[in-house]
């Protein structure tokens, strides 16, 4: 009688790995999920600012949200659920109930493998969303995107699959209806970046002292509100007449909107320069937003800086940035 041989280690284990897995995603999700519903902003790794954009920038952009929810919530569902099929057979006592256990296991595997490429399919949308349309950094998405990963190559090694055949049905149409799911989903986002095409044009000659380039977009009654608002709230813009992203800033919000900013001029060969109030706010580039007490570096988006504003007027602003 031939001794049947024992399963590799990463078969006995697989469940146990994917748990641990599933339960770092959840908390992950869950550290996301609090810090966009208690409105505060997510802590970048490498030194990196939050309020200089990536994680913060991605965490607050329109594909952040879903059906007026945060997507890590569902995040952390998917994740949850992950852990649950994982380990539910092991808590189950295998001499004491040796066929339900089996059963579970089965069932189980079947459901990790829809999961586990549902999970790596939509996690793949959003980093091409990463990488096309908000064009920055985020550790926790990239992070995600690979737990995701890791659990589909678990799943599919972990377990001596039988008939390959149904493995790869049921991947290509859990693949398919994920991807036009994600599509449907972000169906708007993507409409109304489409129509809301027009780029902001970007000075072609050297500024002149002391006005700098001259703006040339006219604003719509969205910029002018939004531009209201920040003025209310105390928000301040420092900046340089020389500095093309300032000027990149200020064509955001066209030739009406930008009189109502609360703009610091800190280069001394500026009109009205405040270079002082510059050095005393610690700012070290430009343009730099003092929103609420905190800096934000860079130029912002109008939508970027509704969000950091608590602005509920209408965002149906003209111009976006030029891509990089």
């Amino acid at each position: 009688m031939k001794r049947q041989r024992s399963a590799p280690w990463f078969m006995r284990w697989s469940r146990p790995i994917m748990g641990a897995i599933a339960l770092l995603g959840a908390i992950l999700t869950a550290y996301l999920t609090v810090q966009k519903l208690t409105g505060q902003t997510v802590g970048c790794l490498a030194g990196a600012s939050a309020s200089e954009g990536g994680c913060s920038n991605v965490l607050n952009s329109p594909y952040a949200t879903v059906f007026g929810l945060p997507l890590s919530l569902f995040g952390f569902f998917a994740y949850s659920a992950m852990m649950l099929f994982a380990l539910a057979p092991l808590l189950v006592n295998q001499e004491q109930n040796r066929k339900l256990r089996k059963r579970l296991e089965e069932q189980s595997w079947v459901l990790l493998l829809i999961g586990s490429t549902a999970m790596t399919v939509f996690s793949g949308y959003l980093m091409y969303i990463l990488s096309t349309q908000l064009q920055t950094f985020c550790p926790y998405c990239i992070g995600s995107a690979f737990f995701s990963i890791s659990l589909l190559s678990l799943t599919l090694l972990g377990k001596d699959w039988e008939d390959l055949g149904q493995v790869f049905f049921i991947g290509i149409v859990v693949g398919m209806v994920t991807l036009v799911g994600a599509l449907g989903i972000y169906s708007n986002v993507n409409n109304n970046a489409a129509e809301q095409s027009n780029v902001i044009p970007v000075a072609d000659r050297a500024p002149e002292p002391p006005k700098g380039w001259k703006i040339t977009t006219e604003s719509s009654q969205a910029e002018i509100a939004l531009a209201e608002h920040l003025n209310e709230i105390g928000a301040k813009m420092y900046g340089a007449f020389w500095c093309p992203h300032c000027y990149k800033q200020k064509q955001l919000f066209g030739q009406q909107a930008f009189t109502k900013i609360n703009y610091v001029e800190c280069d001394p060969r500026g009109i009205d320069p405040q270079p002082e109030t510059c050095q005393k706010a610690d700012i070290k580039s430009y343009p730099t937003w003092e929103i609420n007490g905190e800096l934000y570096r860079g130029t912002q988006s109008l939508n970027r800086l509704a969000e950091l504003s608590n602005y509920q007027g209408s965002n149906n602003f003209k111009y976006k940035l030029p891509s990089r």
